[in-house]
């Protein structure tokens, strides 16, 4: 798999400029001129036409249609950060309080999905667009970052600088890049096996696990992290000092209930953390991964494709059991919308997103998920051909 650069990526965070319209945002580097986009709303895309393609304006033209929706408001931020904590605290307390081992992991399924809540809270304070203050925004994402166990320094230079400033481009964004089949053939047998299973659709929680956290977030080795900065240190040390509390508590009241230190380690602690990675990984696969999205080996052609428009999915779910997933989700799926303009808070990302689409129909890829869909996708999308600009199998075989 190509190694990304971070030296490379170091350098750019300083170069970032604030918008002074929204005080405390960090911007993605300037918007390229637009040419010819990839992007299409159908499960089956054919390309645009080329007045459709001409009719998108610039990015900053776009932003200004959702100005009315980035209003940002600290008491309904501190308001979900209230709730879902607690949340996360009884669904903490239920895997110790109930004997059943059924029970203890369907609790512990729970709370990693509320510490995937808690994330998504976390990462609209690290874009600046959860509070209208930035030092409240800081220790907010900080404290709800805990859970899963995220430092929010690290996570602000590989999210806000690298993935935000050049989403889908090859050698900078470093979340499931996708290998070309030169790359995946030089690669040792126990690699090119770790690879097929990741792209496998059954291991988005074993990716983010080893690939992200491990190698680049949790006290990161110099090849992915070459800058050796204080509040990196710190950062780590204080996931390290959650975490150490966390398992004491449990193993407290274990002893103190009489129940197995083991097992309730395992439902409080690791199923939660497990579950939690199996959640990021897979939003991020499905946000950045599409038969109809691109990947780019050059800036040259990235830049040309209205990358902050065409490289991600707006996800749809079905309403289940009268259950709203989008909400549910603090609408991490309205992804075009974040992408476009990540000052615009989660609470707002509904109905920016359906402005977009309103003001560019046909140029957003818009997909209903079902596990056909994502199975499928996981099958046709392996390596990618950037000369062809293609996904394709292990073979080299075209998919998309």
């Amino acid at each position: 798999m190509t190694q990304i650069n971070v030296a490379r990526l170091l350098a750019i965070e300083d170069t970032v400029s604030v918008e002074p319209a929204r005080s405390g945002s960090r911007q993605a580097p300037p918007d390229p001129a637009i040419d010819r986009s990839q992007t299409l709303s159908s499960n089956m895309p054919s390309p645009p036409s080329p007045a459709v393609v001409d009719a998108i304006p610039h990015r900053k033209i776009i932003r200004t249609w959702l100005r009315a929706v980035s209003g940002r408001n600290t008491a309904l931020a501190l308001g979900l950060v209230v709730l879902d904590l607690g949340l996360f605290v009884l669904s903490i307390v239920a895997t110790v309080s109930v004997q059943a081992t059924a029970l203890k992991v369907l609790f512990g399924t729970l709370a990693g999905l509320v510490i995937a809540r808690l994330f998504i809270l976390g990462h609209d304070a690290c874009h600046q667009s959860f509070t209208p203050h930035r030092r409240v925004n800081a220790w907010l994402g900080r404290l709800v970052f805990l859970p899963s166990l995220t430092p929010y320094s690290l996570w602000d230079i590989g999210h806000n600088v690298v993935h935000h400033g050049y989403t889908n481009l090859r050698d900078f964004d470093m979340v499931w890049h996708p290998s070309t089949l030169k790359e995946y053939a030089a690669m040792p047998p126990w690699r090119r096996g770790l690879e097929r299973f990741y792209r496998s659709g059954l291991a988005p929680w074993l990716y983010y696990l080893i690939e992200i956290w491990w190698k680049r977030m949790y006290f990161p080795s110099r090849q992915y992290m070459p800058a050796r900065r204080r509040i990196f240190i710190l950062d780590g040390l204080l996931v390290s000092g959650a975490a150490i509390a966390w398992i004491g508590g449990l193993i407290a009241a274990a002893l103190y209930s009489g129940q197995s230190p083991t097992m309730t380690v395992l439902a409080g602690f690791v199923i939660p953390f497990l579950v939690w990675n199996a959640f990021i990984g897979f939003v991020v696969y499905v946000h950045h991964t599409h038969p109809a999205i691109a990947w780019y080996g050059d800036k040259a052609s990235w830049a040309k494709a209205q990358p902050f428009v065409s490289t991600t999915v707006h996800l749809v779910f079905k309403p289940n059991f009268g259950i709203d997933m989008d909400s549910v989700l603090h609408h991490i799926m309205q992804h075009t919308a974040h992408h476009v303009d990540m000052t615009i808070p989660l609470y707002r990302l509904k109905q920016a997103q359906s402005i977009l689409e309103a003001r560019m129909p046909g140029r957003i890829v818009v997909q209903m998920f079902s596990w056909r869909w994502y199975f499928d996708t996981a099958r046709r999308c392996k390596l990618f051909d950037y000369s062809l600009g293609c996904w394709t199998d292990f073979s080299g075989h075209r998919t998309s």
